[in-house]
Formats: C-alpha cells, sequence, structure tokens
C-alpha cells in the first residue's frame, strides 16, 4: 500500500495539469476558431485530416468523429500521400494539418499540394510561424504550455489539447448543420448506441403482424386476433382504416358479463396512447413506462391515424432498451 500514494500522486497532478491547459485552449480561442469553422463548413468535398506520430493518431480519431457527426471526412497519412495518395484529394475538400510543432517535415508535400492546387489549410499547432503554420489560411492555436509527463518531451497535454480542439471544431460544425440525435443513428446502427438511437420503425411489427379488428367484429373473433398475435391487444379501426381504440385485457375484464355477444366497438378504450413511427425508441419505452402500459401502436403523425405497427415493451428490452 505504501506504493500506491506517489502513483496517485502522479495521476492526479497529470489529470490537473492536462485540465488546467484545457482551461486555457478555451479562454485563448479567438476570432480565428470561427474562421475555421466557416471554410469547413463551406467545404463542398470532404475534410482531409492529416497528421504524424502522436498527432497522426489524434487526426484519425477526429477524422472519425466528424464523419460521424455529419461532416464527411477522411483521414490522410501523409507519408502515404507523398506517394500516390495525394490522389485522393480535390480541389473541392479542405486540409485539416496537425502538428504541435509544426515542423514535422513528413507534412511537406501535403501541404505543398494544398497550396499548389489552391486547396484550403486549416492547422491546428503552437507555432502560428512555423512551416506549416505559416502557410495555413487559418490557424487554430494550441497554447504553448509544458507537457505533463514532467520531461517535457512527452506528448500529453499538447495532445490532449488537439483533441479538444478536434471535438470543438466537429461539435460546433454539428450544430451549424442542425445535426441531431436522429441522423446521429444513422451512422451508428450497430452496438448499444445504435439500440438507443433505433427508431420505432426499427423495431415495430408492422402489416399482418399486427393485431387488427373492425368496429363490428365479434368479440369472438376479436379474442381469436389477442391470441394469434400475442400481444396482449387488438386494435380497432374504421372503415378508413383510422384507429378507432385498442382492446385491451382491462377491457375485456370489465365487460366479462356477456363478453361473446358484443362487439369490438362495445368493448374498445378509444383514443389509446400513440406514436409516430419515425420516434426514437427510447422515447417510446419512456412513454409506456409513463402510462403504465406494454406496448403502443404507431400510426402517420397527419391526416387519418393509420396504424402502421405495434412496439411492444418486450421488444424494446430485447434490443437492450429499459
Amino acid at each position: 500500500m505504501t506504493k500506491v500514494t506517489p502513483f496517485l500522486d502522479t495521476a492526479r497532478r497529470v489529470i490537473n495539469t492536462e485540465a488546467a491547459a484545457l482551461n486555457t485552449l478555451a479562454e485563448s480561442l479567438d476570432d480565428s476558431f470561427r474562421d475555421g469553422i466557416d471554410i469547413l463548413m463551406n467545404a463542398t468535398g470532404r475534410v482531409i485530416v492529416t497528421g504524424i506520430g502522436k498527432s497522426g493518431h489524434i487526426a484519425r480519431k477526429i477524422a472519425a468523429t466528424l464523419a460521424s457527426t455529419g461532416t464527411p471526412a477522411q483521414f490522410v497519412h501523409p507519408a502515404e500521400a507523398s506517394h500516390g495518395d495525394l490522389g485522393m484529394i480535390t480541389r473541392k475538400d479542405v486540409v485539416l494539418a496537425i502538428s504541435n510543432s509544426g515542423e514535422a517535415p513528413e507534412l511537406a508535400d501535403l501541404v505543398a499540394y494544398s497550396r499548389r492546387f489552391d486547396i484550403p489549410l486549416v492547422g491546428i499547432t503552437k507555432n502560428p510561424t512555423s512551416a506549416l503554420g505559416s502557410q495555413c489560411d487559418v490557424v487554430l492555436l494550441l497554447p504553448d504550455l509544458p507537457e505533463a509527463c514532467g520531461t517535457g518531451v512527452v506528448p500529453t497535454t499538447s495532445t490532449t489539447m488537439t483533441l479538444a480542439m478536434g471535438d470543438a471544431v466537429a461539435v460546433a460544425l454539428m450544430e451549424n448543420r442542425s445535426f441531431t440525435a436522429v441522423h446521429f443513428r444513422d451512422f451508428h446502427p450497430g452496438g448499444k448506441l445504435g439500440a438507443q438511437l433505433a427508431r420505432v420503425s426499427d423495431l415495430m411489427h408492422p402489416g399482418d403482424e399486427m393485431p387488427l379488428v373492425s368496429l363490428d367484429t365479434p368479440m369472438s373473433e376479436a379474442l381469436i386476433e389477442i391470441s394469434q398475435k400475442s400481444m396482449g391487444v387488438v386494435a380497432v379501426t374504421a372503415e378508413n382504416g383510422a384507429l378507432a381504440g385498442i382492446i385491451t385485457d382491462g377491457d375485456l375484464r370489465r365487460h366479462m358479463d356477456g363478453l361473446l355477444s358484443l362487439k369490438a366497438a362495445d368493448v374498445m378504450t378509444t383514443s389509446p396512447t400513440t406514436i409516430h413511427p419515425g420516434a426514437l425508441a427510447v422515447e417510446a419505452v419512456a412513454l409506456m413506462n409513463q402510462r403504465k402500459i406494454t406496448c403502443v401502436f404507431a400510426v402517420d403523425p397527419e391526416g387519418p391515424a393509420i396504424p402502421r405497427g405495434i412496439l411492444h415493451i418486450h421488444d424494446c428490452l430485447r434490443v437492450g432498451l429499459a
């Protein structure tokens, strides 16, 4: 246990140093950030993100974040660019080049290419007069602060600030494009995140899978429909196909006396809870929990409330939504 304290002291020092650097970075942002966003927003092609070494690793992450938030982006390795991959960059693109010192020689050919063909160049560096900084249309300047390693040579503070600058750029672009969670879901269909962003239409049971009867359907037939579709409910539709009501287990219990002599219209509950097929499934879960129900019909948002599907709470639980 005696060796744990120094390790904790080191960890806290590193994190506090980097946290302080991020505060300094936030305070240092000026009109050049806005100018850089304007250039990136106006690109009709992609954002080509590049860097070497640790900056290259950060550049890959920034490219991935941009691409997943509505800004088409691609990482291009600067060394590979000098051996043919410059052909990936067009005049419609914008180059976002990253180098803490601004003097990475591997970037030289890519920077020269952008200048030769008038491709906008935005740089992230701590040195605006460096080989990179002096060539950029806009420099997103990093404060010149000590690295958190204690020796001043291991990229720590600088990479944290660069990553944060990339996130700031991505989110600023995302908000300017009115990029929403629904759009985000289109790029993240898999895993837990995909489940959280799934739409009702992705999980609901459509068409013949829905339990449906008409207003004048005898309850004997309605019971068969409830049993066959295994949803515990049945929707009752009007002549135009619109949802007129719903029959639940509670409705059946309330009409036990003479149930089989009744029609669906006599038993149904009118104005049932519904949801838009394009709504997020998490919204449907919240709605079902709020109303203490186990399923909800998805209907058209405009015009007649035509049922398009039924979503059961079990469908949501199956993909990890609670």
